[in-house]
């Protein structure tokens, strides 16, 4: 994986992102996955780099095909909420006065990628918390029939190049039929850390901070692990949080104070 390591750690850094080493592994992991399985879940607490981690992958193996370095494929991806709109929204629903049928979000998606005739992966990402409702009718598109059953009668069968990619949270109402049909990624955010957090945050402040960027990182890891070790001991959390959303509110409370020094559009 020398060429795809290389264009990973390109297209980390053109995204502003570090090029860890656990990062890389799970960019790894993913490309594996998505090479045995055409239904996988990505699965880890917020701020663990789960969207960062198939931007970043979709991203290099774009470059490869690009590059002509072996028979990797350029990636189109199709991303959706599907608990912010309803089941009918979703697949796709009858009119109740017209009895016409509407195809819904995840329908027109797969008609489009079933109709593309190029040879590019299609990614079909669904960003939001597993529904025991919703997801039981991707069943028949996750197991080896690949066929989307609408409830109007139709069957969309998929094709070989198309990838259903879940980024959830957890699988507490996950059912084991789900469950079984799909390739697990587990991204957890303790193993990233919060050194590339705030290495990305550095880089992008202005020019008369980053000369005391060494400064200014020296601080955090001073203060950070200490604070950090203190609030999951000693207090007591209304809404539970994860090590690096902390980090990142930390991050923005500083960027108010470093206000003054960023450059203003109307200022020129």
């Amino acid at each position: 994986y020398e060429a795809l390591l290389e264009a990973l750690k390109q297209s980390s850094t053109e995204q502003g992102l570090q090029p860890a080493d656990a990062f890389l592994a799970k960019c790894i992991q993913l490309h594996e996955t998505t090479l045995v399985r055409h239904g996988l879940m990505l699965v880890g607490p917020s701020g663990g780099g789960k969207t960062c981690c198939w931007r970043s992958l979709a991203s290099a193996l774009g470059k490869l095909k690009k590059a002509g370095t072996g028979t990797h494929e350029a990636v189109q991806t199709y991303v959706l909420n599907p608990k912010s709109i309803t089941m009918g929204q979703l697949y796709g629903q009858f009119d109740e006065n017209t009895h016409e049928w509407t195809d819904g979000v995840v329908a027109s998606i797969i008609r489009r990628c079933v109709s593309d005739p190029s040879s590019d992966k299609k990614w079909v990402v669904f960003d939001g918390p597993v529904d025991a409702l919703w997801i039981e009718n991707m069943n028949t598109v996750l197991d080896d029939n690949k066929k989307l059953c609408l409830t109007s009668g139709e069957i969309i069968t998929l094709t070989a190049d198309m990838t259903m990619i879940f980024e959830v949270e957890n699988l507490a109402v996950a059912s084991p039929a789900t469950v079984s049909r799909c390739g697990m990624v587990y991204v957890d955010p303790g193993v990233l850390g919060w050194e590339p957090l705030v290495k990305s945050w550095i880089t992008r402040l202005p020019s008369s901070i980053q000369v005391h960027a060494e400064h200014l990182y020296s601080l955090f890891a001073s203060f950070v692990p200490l604070t950090m070790e203190f609030v999951r001991r000693n207090l007591r959390e209304p809404v539970p949080t994860v090590d690096n959303g902390l980090i990142n509110s930390l991050l923005h409370l500083l960027e108010c104070f470093f206000s003054p020094f960023f450059e203003r559009e109307d200022e020129g």
